[in-house]
């Protein structure tokens, strides 16, 4: 299966820079809009039999364009929504409280999936409704689908399940509005990265928690 992991379109949190994660959250901004409408004309050449997207307004809205374009409903699944701050909910991702969110989401990437959010999930909880959605994506037979989600669920999700793409990679490229990483493979066979917002990907190789940049998205 190719699967298309498409962050959604500006919010007014992500011009704040907030910690932003409940449902059902904000909708989009004017450029947003223009982002959701602008993905059927920049996803043309992909072949998508299916489109997802999460329980929060905003990747609903994104999705809402493109699935018309084909002909399809958006499937809203919960699996696929943002990494649940806690207790860091609608804190600045600037600070040093937003530094932490994204500590922990990339040492959940990297296998320590026990540990919680404060006040939140734990990476176990986060990788298995984001595998549920993935998966069932992948029973369908749909040779291609398009997942409008999250940009710290995207990351994560891909250092920790794709074979090409390591934590420091994945920490020191953000999503911009609207960006897609592009995969192929399958739930029992493993995913590889094709592409990361139009870039091959080039995995840094350096694992593990030392020397990461704190660099994050506005979820």
């Amino acid at each position: 299966m190719r699967l298309l992991l498409i962050r959604h379109g500006q919010t007014p949190s992500n011009l704040h820079h907030l910690l932003d994660t409940a449902v059902p959250g904000p909708g989009l901004t004017a450029l947003g809009e223009k982002q959701a409408a602008a993905l059927p004309a920049a996803l043309a050449d992909e072949d998508i039999e299916a489109v997802y997207a999460s329980t929060l307004t905003r990747t609903q809205l994104t999705a809402a364009p493109l699935a018309a374009a084909r002909g399809l409903d958006v499937l809203v699944r919960d699996g696929v929504r943002e990494l649940s701050a806690g207790d860091l909910e609608m804190l600045p991702g600037d600070s040093e409280q937003g530094a932490l969110y994204m500590k922990t989401v990339f040492a959940w990437a990297a296998g320590d999936t026990a540990l919680r959010m404060p006040g939140g999930e734990s990476g176990a909880e986060a990788l298995a409704r984001y595998d549920t959605v993935v998966g069932e994506a992948a029973e369908s037979g749909a040779g291609t689908v398009a997942m409008v989600s999250h940009g710290a669920a995207i990351r994560m999700w891909t250092a920790a399940r794709a074979d090409n793409v390591d934590v420091a990679f994945a920490a020191a490229h953000p999503l911009e509005n609207t960006g897609v990483v592009v995969l192929e493979g399958a739930p029992a066979e493993g995913w590889k990265a094709v592409s990361w917002a139009g870039a091959v990907v080039s995995p840094a190789g350096e694992g593990g928690p030392a020397g990461w940049p704190v660099v994050g998205d506005a979820p």
